[in-house]
């Protein structure tokens, strides 16, 4: 009764600071989803539509003191979209996103308009978010993509000094809380409606995701009012810059001048993917959520090292470089390879496949050479999965620019343990004071343990196949066998 009588003098023409207050009541109750039945007809909606100034096609917005009314309308139906599923489907009959795309661009050139910015382009999330058919919409219908872009490089204040190339203005004071969280807002939106975009189809599609990656790139140059804020703005510019086609992604890095900065390599301009890789580690470090938070920077990381070489080579100058002291397990220590060893091992599957995936490729997708960083036992999930237990290197070719060894690595390689990837001291062989009777006996004794467990099905004894991949212990050595003699010759 309390949300219909509300709605009915909001029909009416009040005055301004009543509209106001009605509103924030009507905010407050929709936080509760029991009581948003008479709120989402198509007449209530239509009531806030007006009030949001959804409905004004022509007019602009001059009126200041309306404001306050736009913003609390537009909060109100941020709540009830979010909150009712009736509601969700009502916005797509009344045509709300092309109304929203319609109040974005009125938005754009004018000030004190950035907290009606912001919840528009949070409306436009929650309905890319939560109705796929909306989401379509946006994309195909109303150049969402487009939309959205200009409202980030609005929100960020992009100064261009190329095709592809913003400038960078270091003494450039942070963002304000208001410009931070109208980007975020953005990036999340852009996030939904690029979905499922990783392949590109035309030139106008190409150049529309590379004009995104270089405001996403000069997203993650940008600071925010606290160092929270920043890493959320960092967070989603990551999370949006994996749906861009990797083509697209060679503008993250570009020809550096001498004054430009002292991140660089082999002449390029490497900022943005230091800050990349400072983010992943200090995801690492946080050392929780890592399906959440790390998997999408390291995937990004995985692709971008996969494709652009450049990139590649400064990643690995920092993750992996030459080995010099071998004297502790890959695992144990502080550097961001010690790191990234210790997450081959973790509990969680995908977190565990995509920090190997990810070394891997920084290897060259090489056996050898992942092998001589990680050791055996810490990289054995990732070349079972890809039937590379045998040897040899991924499908994907690289260059062939060669890893050199140090001299501390190559005099000390002999004495290193495979399984362990690290120096040990040689140790005491246990049967060396045996007679061949206490050997024949231990021997027989853990082949009896091993038979038993096999038998009881505890474990499963497996072997590897000529090709690199797993096969229980009796078919691999059968394979061998068949392998040895098709191979020898006949007399």
């Amino acid at each position: 009764k309390l949300c219909e009588g509300i709605l009915n003098i909001l029909e009416k023409d009040t005055k301004t600071s009543c509209q106001v207050a009605c509103l924030e009541a009507l905010r407050i109750l929709s936080r509760d989803k029991k009581v948003l039945v008479p709120v989402t007809t198509k007449r209530n909606m239509q009531i806030l539509m007006r009030l949001a100034k959804l409905d004004a096609v022509e007019d602009p917005l001059e009126r200041v003191s309306e404001f306050p009314v736009i913003v609390e309308a537009l909060k109100c139906l941020c709540n009830i979209i979010f909150n009712s599923a009736v509601a969700q489907k009502l916005s797509l009959e009344l045509n709300l996103a092309a109304m929203l795309c319609n109040l974005l661009e009125k938005c754009k050139d004018q000030q004190f308009v950035d907290d009606i910015k912001c919840f528009d382009l949070r409306l436009l999330f929650l309905l890319s978010l939560l109705h796929t058919d909306i989401r379509s919409q946006l994309r195909q219908e109303l150049q969402g993509v487009q939309v959205l872009t200009q409202a980030l490089e609005s929100s960020l204040s992009v100064r261009w000094i190329e095709e592809y190339k913003a400038a960078e203005d270091r003494d450039r004071p942070p963002l304000s809380l208001q410009e931070t969280d109208c980007a975020i807002e953005a990036l999340k939106a852009l996030f939904n409606v690029t979905l499922d975009s990783w392949n590109v189809h035309s030139k106008n599609e190409s150049h529309q995701f590379r004009y995104m990656a270089a405001i996403l790139r000069h997203c993650l140059l940008t600071s925010g009012p606290t160092e929270d804020k920043t890493e959320e703005l960092h967070s989603n510019a990551i999370n949006l810059l994996s749906n861009v086609p990797i083509s697209c992604l060679d503008v993250l890095i570009s020809p550096s001048s001498q004054e430009e900065t002292d991140i660089k390599y082999n002449g390029m301009n490497m900022r943005a993917i230091q800050i990349l890789l400072d983010f992943m580690e200090k995801r690492i470090d946080k050392g929780s959520s890592y399906r959440e938070s790390l998997t999408p920077v390291l995937s990004l990381l995985t692709e971008c090292c996969r494709t652009h070489r450049n990139i590649r080579k400064f990643i690995k100058a920092q993750v992996l470089p030459p080995l010099r002291d071998v004297s502790n397990r890959p695992e144990v220590g502080t550097t961001v390879r010690n790191k990234l060893v210790r997450l081959m091992t973790h509990v969680d599957l995908g977190v565990k496949q995509i920090a190997a995936e990810f070394l891997f490729v920084l290897c060259k997708e090489r056996v050898d050479s992942l092998l001589k960083y990680t050791g055996y036992g810490n990289a054995a999930g990732l070349l079972a999965a890809r039937g590379l237990l045998a040897g040899g290197r991924g499908d994907h070719w690289y260059s062939d620019d060669e890893d050199t060894d140090t001299e501390e690595y190559k005099s000390a390689k002999p004495n290193i343990n495979l399984i362990t990837g690290h120096l040990e001291e040689p140790m005491p062989n246990p049967m060396d004071e045996m007679t061949e009777e206490q050997k024949e006996y231990e021997a027989m004794k853990l082949v009896n343990m091993f038979d038993k467990l096999s038998r009881d099905e505890l474990i499963k004894p497996m072997g590897v196949r000529p090709d690199g991949t797993m096969a229980p212990l009796e078919e691999a050595v059968s394979q061998y066998h068949t392998d040895k003699q098709d191979s020898s010759d006949s007399d």
